[in-house]
């Protein structure tokens, strides 16, 4: 089932939550909603969830600061009505011109501290041990392993 959530505006975290309330809504029962943001610290934050590869590195042209952190946030919402819970991931790095292959996002653009390579340039392995997806299902991982929810024959907690 392909369920369409419009596409909303506002800090990420909030943005995360209120796709899970919607999601949850259109659905009537859990449901668990991620969002990816790349966020500028000479920027505040910026672009934050809106995110565009073509124009990335433009925007931070006019600032010696390349520094940038890349965050995940998972939203669980158990059904209608419920607050969702929010799992939050984050990798610090830096934004770089863009250096391997350019099939994934943001990932040619994005160099994370400690490492000489962008995600796109590192093999897969190592991007999910660091990245701030794999950080964000941790927690849900972990959520999950201590709220020890019985899924239902139907598929449902």
């Amino acid at each position: 089932m392909t369920t369409m959530i419009p596409e909303l505006q506002g800090e990420p975290e909030d943005i995360s939550k209120e796709k899970a309330r919607m999601a949850a809504s259109q659905v009537n029962g859990p449901v668990l909603v991620e969002d990816t943001c790349l966020c500028f610290n000479a920027l505040k934050g910026l672009p934050g969830p809106y995110i565009d590869l073509l124009s990335l590195n433009n925007l931070l042209l006019a600032y010696e600061d390349k520094s940038a952190f890349a965050m995940c946030i998972f939203s669980l919402a158990l059904g209608p009505g419920e607050e969702p819970m929010t799992f939050v991931g984050k990798t610090a790095g830096k934004i770089v011109p863009a250096r391997g292959p350019a099939d994934f996002g943001w990932d040619p653009v994005f160099q994370p501290d400690g490492f000489d390579q962008t995600y796109a340039e590192m093999p897969k392995s190592v991007k999910n041990q660091i990245s701030h997806r794999g950080k964000a299902l941790a927690l849900v991982k972990e959520h999950f392993a201590a709220a020890n929810y019985k899924v239902q024959n139907d598929g449902s907690a």
